[in-house]
């Protein structure tokens, strides 16, 4: 029997009854996995064995994964490797690219936004977790749009957005992108919004990738995203999970913001992320194509 017990304000829940594997190997378990996620937008399994192979098996049942963007730890396969280790086992230094990519990593964003083919859903994983810190905060943007006056909405709701890597990099340092990266990487727009297909609710679609706003001044365009952000983000609607060893979380990025937290640099936390990329029927034509 599944269980889900609420996590945030209003979005977010713990499932229990299954895990994992049931998901990945039973249809009618992935069916109500998919409901919840379609309904709360963040999913919280504890307790699981998790592995590589396990961990893309239930990806794999929700859609096809991303392979590793350029510049990731772990490029060119499908697991993403979030972690401060270094290959011979000692912690990397603060002024290390792993370290300066968890920083970035601590603004808020929407995994892949600034793809051709932007993010279903994101699963993460804690392998290593520290004593302290190192938290995942996350906030609903379908609630973040329902709390704006309809007059807003309807101002905001076909608005074009650039998104583009480098725009988070570069808040970060401007020389953690290899011009290589920048190529690889070129902006894309979207619309501000994003419509679930499946139960009809938008969500604003922006964060840290996202700089630019169709036919508005620069500034005028940084300063409405900073200010949606800002309002998403206020502590009373968000959820801090904290990470036990065997958790699992998954989430919607078509209706969510999320960032790391930091940790204390002389602790280990290591984490790996599988990403599901969105298809036509996930929704994808409600969001305008990069031109």
């Amino acid at each position: 029997m599944v269980e889900l017990i609420p996590l945030g304000p209003d979005f977010g829940v713990e499932v229990r009854g299954i895990g994992l594997i049931d998901a990945a190997s039973s249809d009618s378990v992935y069916r109500a996995a998919r409901t919840a996620f379609e309904e709360h937008s963040v999913l919280l399994f504890r307790e699981q064995d998790v592995t590589d192979d396990v961990q893309a098996a239930f990806s794999r049942a929700f859609g096809p994964l991303e392979r590793v963007k350029i510049g990731s730890v772990g490029v060119g396969t499908f697991y993403s490797r979030l972690h401060n280790i270094a290959a011979d086992g000692n912690l990397v230094p603060p002024t290390h690219q792993q370290a300066l990519t968890a920083r970035a990593n601590q603004l808020w964003h929407t995994d892949s936004s600034f793809k051709p083919t932007p993010a279903l859903a994101s699963v993460l994983s804690a392998r290593v977790v520290p004593d302290a810190g190192g938290e995942t905060e996350f906030t609903s943007t379908r609630q973040a749009w329902s709390r704006l006056p309809p007059a807003t909405q309807e101002r905001l709701r076909d608005l074009i957005v650039t998104h583009a890597y480098a725009n988070s990099r570069d808040q970060i340092d401007p020389g953690l992108m290899t011009p290589a990266e920048r190529e690889a990487a070129p902006p894309v727009r979207w619309r501000m919004t994003w419509r679930n297909p499946v139960n009809g609710r938008t969500a604003l679609y922006i964060a840290s990738h996202a700089y630019a706003v169709e036919g508005m001044a620069d500034n005028a365009a940084r300063e409405l995203l900073a200010k949606l952000i800002a309002d998403a983000t206020r502590p009373e609607f968000t959820y801090r999970h904290q990470w036990r060893p065997g958790d699992v979380l998954m989430w919607d990025n078509r209706a969510t913001m999320h960032r790391g937290r930091t940790w204390p640099n002389d602790q280990a936390r290591s984490m790996v992320r599988t990403t599901v990329s969105a298809v036509e029927a996930d929704g994808l034509m409600e969001v305008r194509p990069s031109v």
